[in-house]
């Protein structure tokens, strides 16, 4: 006996040395097993809800083993016996205990049993389970006493653990706001902004997967930045507000959390982001408009726990603070830009114009005293020259003076412009960008928005599956039509016999909504792939 205790009182002292929690709960069970001789033992985490386990560290138990057993048990029979009466259990038979429910396929066979809780600060942190004493043997009042003692050094320690992974994630939230309000400071821009909230985001939460989501059009989300596992498969994937975590969140500005985002009806999985536990919290872009920012966890992994998902809430209020320091400092460099628009409107008006006029006005009067009808052709046809250069001056003057907003919204070049600059982030390199006809005064603001959509999703596509090395956006509103034709061609990898799925379907039902074609086909030469989506214009 006193072998024993001095055993005891070692594992006691061992487990204050992890601060780290998954080596902590490891070390428990490590410890359990060795001080009562059981074959195999587990450490079961009470989920949120009280009611069901949300992590299970096993010992004894082998990968080969657990793979063909399937999932975690999620805290019924026996486990769920301790759930409901956290105290300390021991069976000679637990197949004979009335609240046994079995065992799966492939599990190996258990009969003696011992349980006991772990308890931190007064509350029911989870369950150490010990079964198959060594020998054939039961559990008796000894190893019931040693259990209940090392549970209480075990509560100890997960406190300790607990604390200094609060404390440590704090100073890492901590730190990501400091380098985001550095980045702000030194001028970065919003795409920038986003990638380092994505990046710190990830780190804060111990997650293996951010994304940051933005309102993309009435009813839909863009995935702008993300970081992390999979983050090139996913990054540009437009997501419907309703129908998907992230949209919740936005919608109602509330995190939302699931253990496993394949099994939740509220969900819709990013493609090629093979993850289970993810939690969703709104990201403010300006006093209307909300995002979201996304994190995930690899399948399997522990679920998010309700002070991490305040942890991470918190942590997107301040960032979308700093967001909105960086709108306002976009909005006061377009000032100054409209500014030097409106200056230089009026030196065109005053100076350029009143100079070109004068001189148009002398030649004139020269030309009636000149003898020579050649030259006097020459100078009227200067002359003539002049009057159309004021009149291109005049159109220009009016372009500076006239603001997006009195257009009908940004125009459509402009946001054309940034979409495939953002998406040349994604590719490696500058798509090519031609723009024809009068887009801006032509094309009525819904109708933009799906040509944007259409566009941001054929580039998405050429980064995440063409592999190609140049790609080319083309608008343009032919003359005397009234519909607006966008093409995206690249020189990749085309799209082989498989039917269109995902992104190539959402073009297509856009084009349907607006009464117009899309037609997807290889790029010139028979390379890469050439999408051409139209719609008509309405009439007025």
């Amino acid at each position: 006996m006193p072998e024993r205790m001095h055993a005891l009182l070692t594992a006691v002292m061992d487990l204050g040395r992890d601060l780290a929690l998954p080596q902590v709960l490891r070390s428990i069970v490590e410890a359990a097993v060795t001080l009562t001789e059981a074959r195999f033992g587990a450490l079961g985490v009470i989920g949120d809800d009280g009611a069901g386990l949300s992590q299970f560290v096993t010992v004894g138990m082998d990968a080969e083993v657990a793979a063909r057993i399937g999932p975690a048990p999620c805290g019924q029979g026996i486990l769920g016996e301790l759930i409901s009466h956290p105290a300390p259990l021991r069976l000679g038979n637990l197949t004979a205990h009335p609240n046994s429910y079995g065992f799966p396929a492939h599990h190996p066979p258990m009969r003696t049993f011992l349980g006991a809780p772990v308890r931190v600060r007064d509350e029911v942190f989870g369950n150490i389970y010990l079964t198959e004493k060594r020998g054939g043997g039961s559990f008796d009042a000894d190893d019931e006493a040693v259990l209940t003692t090392l549970s209480i050094a075990a509560g100890v320690a997960v406190d300790n653990a607990r604390l200094y992974e609060e404390s440590r994630r704090r100073e890492h939230r901590l730190e990501a706001l400091g380098e985001i309000t550095r980045a702000l400071l030194a001028g970065t821009g919003t795409d920038e902004v986003l990638r380092i909230i994505a990046r710190r985001a990830m780190e804060v939460a111990d997650a293996d997967l951010a994304a940051v989501l933005l309102p993309a059009g009435p009813g839909e989300l863009v995935v702008r930045v993300t970081h992390g596992e999979g983050a090139e498969r996913v990054r540009g994937a437009v997501l419907p507000v309703a129908g998907s975590l992230s949209g919740l969140a936005a919608a109602e500005r509330v995190p939302v959390v699931t253990a496993d985002v394949r099994a939740d009806a509220r969900a819709r999985p990013l493609d090629g982001a093979e993850h289970g536990p993810v939690v969703a919290v709104p990201l403010p872009v300006d006093g209307t408009v909300c995002g979201a920012l996304r994190l995930s966890r690899r399948s399997g992994g522990q679920g998010f726990a309700a002070a991490e998902t305040a942890l991470i809430d918190g942590f997107a209020d301040q960032a979308a603070i700093a967001l909105e320091l960086a709108r306002r400092r976009e909005e006061s460099e377009e000032l100054a830009m409209l500014q030097d628009r409106d200056r230089i409107a009026r030196d065109l008006h005053d100076v350029a114009i009143q100079r070109l006029f004068a001189t148009g006005m002398t030649l004139q009067s020269a030309k009636r005293s000149i003898a020579d009808p050649a030259a006097s052709e020459r100078v009227g046809r200067a002359v003539d020259d002049l009057d159309a250069t004021i009149q291109i001056i005049r159109s220009t003057i009016h372009q500076l003076r006239t603001s997006d907003e009195d257009r009908g919204g940004p125009a459509l070049r402009r946001r054309l412009a940034e979409t495939v600059q953002l998406a040349a982030q994604h590719l490696g390199f500058q798509p090519s960008l031609r723009i024809a006809g009068p887009v801006d005064s032509t094309v009525p603001e819904e109708l933009r928005e799906h040509v944007l959509a259409v566009a941001a999703e054929a580039l998405s596509n050429t980064a995440r599956h063409a592999r190609a090395r140049h790609a080319d956006v083309e608008l343009a509103v032919p003359d005397g039509a009234d519909a607006v034709v966008l093409t995206v061609t690249d020189d990749g990898t085309g799209l082989g016999p498989a039917r269109p799925t995902g992104g190539l379907l959402n073009m297509g039902s856009r084009a349907e909504q607006c009464g117009g074609s899309l037609r997807i086909d290889a790029g010139p030469g028979g390379r890469g792939t050439r999408i051409t989506w139209a719609a008509p214009i309405p009439r007025a």
